[in-house]
């Protein structure tokens, strides 16, 4: 009886051990697996234009910034970014962050009040060591700072194929009369020069205005420039119309287009390059953005199967080089540590590393070093920025959102469709939906 008191006494004393070394938590909360509970993940969702390649490449880029601070990026891309983020806002269902590729429907944001001032989120002088001032201009709207630049590209540009272009013993035109010369050289020897379309789902026809703004930089002095993007120049005026007109003599005449007029409403803005890389090429050359090299075929080499020239000038002696570029800017709708977190490692180069290395993209960052950028032609992009005689943002980009994420779109469809007939009506309409003050 006494051995059988004694086993009952060990087995409540050792019970009391477990108890007392973890079996139960303190307060009367649950314990678990004995460990402390563990928080819940932290989000951010990023909602923009990124789509496809450029969707997983920016994911990419978040992914060493996930692993260090374990918060979790989810990022959403639309073509129909233009109008959902809209949609979205005045739902009281904001994103986060939102990737904006034009300041001008930014402004539409910032002008309600819908945007957080990113000064708050900063030290003093902390933004200036990141970008250089003309960036932060740009972002800088209402008195506020809008945003942060992400990505910035270089649109003045002309791929083609560069061994079939080398073989027909073409030469890269310094001038654009030199660029219609070859077009006509091109057409002569039974070959079509150029491929181009404009669909992008519900952001359609915005190829069509960077031409528009590549050839009023070519054909109008900066100060010109700047007053059509502020409203003061009108569609309708003389100066807007005749670089409809030329962008037309390329446009609309059928031997120059591939698949002719048709085909460039039909054709997305990514598949317009693919037939370059038929065997023979179908077509030899194709103007657009430095990021283009992300919708090409996945064995083409860039700088040996493919490279770019710079889109020449229309007036070399008054305007030798201009340069037409663009960036996503991001702005805040929510105020987290979290989201916070976010919005400072956007600022830096690291942010852009993955996506900077797969090629095609620009860094605005001050500490992106050259190295990163992986060939000469990623490198090429910055020279052309540094040797520009003027560089000015996309016009569309910075133009209200009704009129540069709207009107202007719509327009420039309606005058490809009509085969330019149509440009009175296009530009006055234009005219017609610029906002009120």
């Amino acid at each position: 009886m006494k051995r059988w008191n004694l086993v009952l006494s060990l087995l409540v004393i050792v019970a009391m051990a477990l108890t007392a070394c973890g079996g139960g938590g303190g307060d009367g909360e649950p314990s678990g697996d004995g460990g402390e509970a563990e928080e819940e993940p932290k989000v951010v969702d990023i909602f923009g234009a990124f789509v496809d390649e450029d969707a997983r490449r920016f994911e990419a880029s978040m992914e060493p910034f996930e692993e260090r601070t374990g918060i979790d990026v989810e990022y959403e891309g639309s073509g129909d970014f233009e109008t959902l983020i809209l949609v979205r806002v005045e739902g009281d269902d904001p994103p986060d962050l939102a990737a904006f590729p034009q300041p001008g429907l930014l402004s539409d944001f910032v002008e309600k009040d819908q945007v957080i001032d990113l000064t708050e989120w900063f030290d003093d002088g902390y933004l200036e060591g990141q970008y250089e001032q003309h960036w932060l201009d740009m972002a800088t709207m209402n008195g506020i700072m809008s945003g942060v630049w992400y990505r910035a590209n270089v649109k003045s540009l002309v791929w083609y194929p560069v061994p079939e272009f080398s073989e027909a013993g073409y030469e890269i035109p310094e001038t654009w009369d030199e660029m219609i010369a070859l077009s006509d050289q091109m057409v002569a020897d039974g070959n079509t020069p150029w491929c181009i379309g404009i669909e992008s789902s519900g952001a359609t026809g915005w190829v069509a205005t960077d031409w528009m703004e590549d050839i009023m930089l070519r054909t109008q002095p900066a100060e010109k420039y700047d007053a059509w993007v502020e409203g003061e120049l009108k569609f309708d005026s003389p100066e807007v119309k005749n670089a409809a007109k030329i962008m037309g003599e390329i446009w609309f005449n059928e031997d120059y287009v591939l698949g002719g007029t048709p085909s460039i409403l039909t054709t997305p803005f990514g598949d317009a390059p693919t037939p370059m890389f038929d065997d023979p090429p179908s077509c030899y050359m194709h103007r657009q953005a430095s990021f283009i090299p992300a919708f090409f075929p996945e064995d083409v080499t860039l700088g040996e199967d493919v490279d770019y020239f710079y889109l020449p000038p229309i007036k070399p002696d008054e305007l030798p080089k201009p340069v037409l570029g663009a960036g996503d800017l991001f702005a805040a709708f929510a105020d987290r540590p979290e989201v916070r977190e976010v919005a400072k490692y956007l600022t830096t180069g690291e942010s852009t590393k993955a996506w900077l290395q797969s090629g095609g993209f620009v860094s605005p960052h001050k500490d992106t070093p050259l190295d990163w950028y992986p060939t000469e032609v990623d490198r090429g992009y910055a020279k052309i920025l540094s040797e520009a005689s003027v560089f000015r943002f996309d016009g569309s980009d910075l133009m209200p959102g009704a009129v540069g994420a709207g009107s202007f779109w719509t327009g420039m469809v309606d005058y490809v469709n009509a085969e330019g007939e149509n440009l009175d009506e296009v530009m006055q309409t234009i005219d017609g939906s610029w906002p009120e003050e």
